[in-house]
């Protein structure tokens, strides 16, 4: 036996303990060691026979700590030289757990710093190898680790930690080292087994501060901690608790206790606030006095105190608005009001309207004084009503309601004969202030001042109304050699307007010509540079020669006999003329093109425009580039818009639109059912304005009145042949009247028929 712990003392002494088959010699050495003295020190082991990973760490766990856990390369280079060689080398204290290589042990993932696999390792054969091995004395790879399957059998490798539960104190972490170990202390302790704890010294209190302090771990030392009080009639201002941290510094500086003071008092809003002794301090046994301006009452006590415990004797008051009397919204009237203090109070204002058709009589707006009263009566709403009107001469005028007493919200339109056109506005209203919109309009005969003839050219017109230039016509023509720029026609629009700017006649140009390069360019005309029979002349510098016709001459209608020529010297190549696609006039537009170098050639540049009633839609100049592509796409002539019309039952409509649904030169017809009559226009056409030449009619049931049948072929069948018809009927009329003579016939002077007026032309006679 003796001999036996000699040979285990001296493998002890060298870091390695016997093996499974002497346990028996271990046990001995264990319990001799520890009748002698304890043994403090971290101890590898191995056993004897080969076992599988799982089998060899409970063998660890049976009789030492655990598998050996790596911890650096020193540590690694140790095993290496004191563990013995076995061909199926050692398990130790690694495996893969969750795909993840990890410290059984600490169940720590492996970092990439620690790691110590060999070459071509970890996973080399890709066979579930997930326990770890750890060559030992290996030729090609001493210390290395590799990964096999953890089936295999193997020596196992352990260790016995030196580590105790009295180890570092209790107060720091014991960390193994070869051999022995080494304490991590905790924060607030310090010294070789963490025996030390820090201190932060005793507390120097302010006056009137009481503390009362716990030492867990020694006086005024880490983990002390401080609560804080104050005497009666003072408040602690500070941290009501501190504690000593690990750095031997307490967590704050202690609190102070300061005097009592009651809460702040706000001066109520429209009021007044005096204290004594001081608005400011609010300290015990102030007492505060409370006040309100004019037109308020205070709500509340008078005076407040603050007493020892820092509460005032009674809540602040306020200043409450004095009430006026609650009001009412006038019968056919409406009420708005603004209330910034209290409903119907002090500052309230009201505001009166009423309803359309109706005026206040009386003060509009009306405001609470400080005394309770408003500032006087409310107002009451009357009828409004507007002036009478009276039809213009050479016209119409419809109202609605055609009860005659024109009250607000009256409607009246207004149209002239043909011939005639309205200065004014077409409808008038009367609004809520008893004004018409706009004063009355009138018809005025319509004349378009006469246009000049061009120069180089001849205009010819026609007037079919004698009495107006309405529906006048003048066509242009130019002499041979020029060209029309401009409308061919124009015609005297109902606004005493030519439908566009009389025309010019500019001499017919061909494209511009340019000197070729290396050339010059020599020009002859007589009526401006390059018009219709202009000679233009080329000629080439030395050493260069014309290729081309050297003379071109501008015809008609505006190009040159020949391309222009150029100068080439004895190497030159041809290279392809630049064209444009041709360019076609817009559908009720007009298009101008200069052509610089022949037929929409490059830089070729057209300008475009629209005729009367139409809009251009796109860019209005193009011009050719060197792609052979314009600067943008053909512009288009859109007719003007008016607004869609819709009829209401009973009225019957139908439109023609020659350029698409309510557009320039669209006309609508509208009619009525049997036994109703239109109050208004029977036509109306879209203009080159945008707005119809008159509103949608309605139609009136009841019979027909002189009034109405004015009205009605006054503006519905305004020609010739209306009139006369017209003035038959009212001949008629008035045939009859005289014959009855009661002094009611609608043609009498002194009757209402008087307002109407009615038409008069060569085809009207009113004798009977």
């Amino acid at each position: 036996m003796a001999s036996c712990l000699k040979a285990i003392w001296n493998q002890r002494f060298l870091g390695v303990v016997c093996g499974a088959a002497q346990l028996l010699c271990f046990s001995v050495l264990i319990s001799e060691l520890t009748n002698q003295k304890e043994v403090s020190a971290w101890t590898y082991n191995y056993s004897a026979k080969a076992y599988s990973w799982n089998y060899s760490r409970a063998f660890c766990q049976k009789y030492f700590t655990d598998l050996v856990a790596i911890q650096n390369k020193n540590e690694i280079a140790h095993l290496n030289d004191v563990i013995p060689y076995h061909s199926s080398y050692y398990w130790i204290g690694i495996r893969k757990i969750n795909d993840q290589w990890t410290w059984v042990g600490t169940k720590k993932t492996l970092t990439k710093e620690a790691e110590n696999w060999a070459d071509h390792e970890p996973n080399n054969k890709r066979n579930n190898q997930d326990c770890v091995e750890i060559y030992i004395k290996s030729e090609s790879a001493a210390g290395k680790w590799n990964d096999e399957p953890c089936w295999k059998r193997k020596r196992a490798l352990c260790y016995t930690a030196s580590c105790q539960d009295t180890s570092c104190s209790q107060q720091g972490e014991c960390i193994e080292t070869i051999g022995s170990y080494r304490c991590s202390c905790y924060p607030g302790f310090y010294g070789p087994e963490c025996e030390h704890v820090r201190e932060c010294g005793e507390l120097d209190l302010p006056r009137h501060v009481l503390a009362n302090c716990s030492h867990p771990l020694g006086n005024f030392s880490v983990s002390s901690q401080c609560s804080f009080r104050c005497a009666e009639g003072f408040r602690l201002d500070g941290p009501s608790r501190l504690e000593c941290s690990a750095s031997g510094n307490w967590t704050e500086m202690p609190p102070q206790c300061v005097a009592v003071q009651c809460p702040p008092l706000k001066t109520p809003e429209r009021g007044r606030l005096t204290c004594l002794p001081s608005a400011k301090a609010f300290q015990s046994w102030s007492s505060c006095r409370f006040s309100c301006e004019e037109g308020f009452v205070l709500v509340g006590p008078e005076v407040v105190q603050c007493t020892g415990s820092g509460a005032w004797t009674a809540p602040a008051p306020a200043c409450q608005a004095v009430q006026c009397q609650r009001l009412e919204a006038p019968d056919k009237g409406t009420m708005n009001c603004v209330h910034p203090l209290a409903a119907f109070g002090y500052g309230s204002s009201c505001t009166f309207g009423c309803q359309a058709g109706y005026r206040a009589r009386g003060s509009g707006t009306l405001r609470c004084v400080g005394s309770g009263q408003w500032t006087a009566p409310p107002p009451a709403c009357e009828a409004i009503t507007c002036e009478p009107l009276q039809r213009p001469a050479h016209g119409t005028m419809a109202c609605s309601p055609s009860s005659g007493v024109f009250q607000h919200s009256t409607n009246c339109s207004f149209h002239c004969a043909e011939g005639f056109v309205l200065r004014g506005a077409d409808l008038l209203q009367c609004t809520d202030t008893g004004q018409w919109t706009a004063p009355p309009p009138v018809c005025q005969v319509i004349t378009c001042t006469r246009p000049l003839s061009p120069r180089n050219g001849t205009m010819t017109c026609d007037q079919p109304l004698e009495d107006s230039d309405y529906r006048s016509t003048c066509h242009f023509s130019c002499d041979e050699g020029f060209s029309l720029s401009g409308p061919e026609r124009l015609d005297c629009t109902p606004s005493g307007l030519w439908t566009s700017s009389p025309p010019t006649c500019e001499a017919i140009k061909c494209p511009e010509l340019l000197a070729p390069e290396q050339g010059s360019l020599d020009c002859s005309d007589v009526r401006g540079k390059f018009t219709v029979g202009a000679t233009s002349h080329f000629s080439c510098d030395e050493g260069f020669q014309l290729e081309g016709t050297g003379t071109l001459q501008c015809v008609a209608p505006g190009r040159w006999s020949a391309p222009p020529p150029a100068c080439r010297g004895l190497s030159w190549v041809p290279t392809p003329e630049v064209r444009c696609p041709a360019l076609l006039t817009p559908g009720q537009g007009s298009m101008s093109c200069r052509h610089h170098l022949g037929n929409f050639g490059l830089n070729t540049t057209c300008h475009f425009g629209c005729h009367a009633g139409f809009t251009l839609l796109g860019d209005k100049i193009l011009r050719c580039r060197p792609s052979g592509r314009w600067t943008a796409v053909t512009p288009e002539c859109r007719a003007v818009k008016c607004s869609e019309l819709h009829s209401e039952q009973p009225v019957l409509m139908n439109c023609s639109n020659p350029w698409g649904n309510f557009s320039f030169g669209s006309t609508c017809t509208f009619h009525c059912p049997e036994g109703q009559l239109l109050n208004d226009s029977a036509e109306t056409t879209c203009r080159e304005s945008g707005h119809w030449s008159a509103p949608m009619p309605a139609c009136q049931a009841g019979p027909l009145t002189i009034q109405q049948a004015l009205a009605y072929f006054g503006g519905a069948v305004a020609s010739t042949t209306g009139l006369a018809v017209v003035g038959t009927l009212l001949a008629l009329l008035r045939r009859r009247c005289r014959q009855k003579d009661d002094g009611k016939c609608p043609l009498n002077p002194h009757s209402h028929l008087g307002t109407y007026g009615v038409f008069t032309n060569a085809a009207f006679d009113p004798t009977p």
